[in-house]
């Protein structure tokens, strides 16, 4: 999708901080943390939210790449992945992305 700056970052297009990555997905940093560690993880097709999520293998590895991304921040007390989908959701940018958050004590209920 040309006007997805996910899209834009999975490609290169658009600068972001790399993390890490794979064939798959790539992790970078959010521009706007709400924590100490907040790293993006998204697939590098366009998949528009958890909704239209429909591949379980690349469910699994979005999963997987979440917690190697928190092992890789020093997350060892803890950390929260959030996916937010559709408007009520939260969901600003329509492409699937989780957030690693983590680095102090996160709160609940959130939102």
């Amino acid at each position: 999708m040309t006007d997805c700056v996910f899209c834009g970052i999975a490609t290169g297009a658009i600068d972001a901080t790399l993390v890490a990555e794979s064939e798959g997905w790539v992790a970078f940093r959010d521009l706007e943390p709400q924590a100490p560690a907040h790293v993006l993880v998204v697939p590098r097709a366009h998949v528009s939210s958890l909704t239209a999520l429909s591949s379980e293998a690349l469910g699994g590895e979005l999963l997987i790449a979440c917690a190697a991304v928190a092992h890789a921040e020093g997350l060892t007390d803890g950390y929260r992945v959030v996916t937010n989908t559709g408007a009520d959701g939260g969901q600003a940018v329509p492409h699937l992305h989780f957030h690693v958050l983590g680095g102090r004590r996160m709160g609940w209920p959130p939102g």
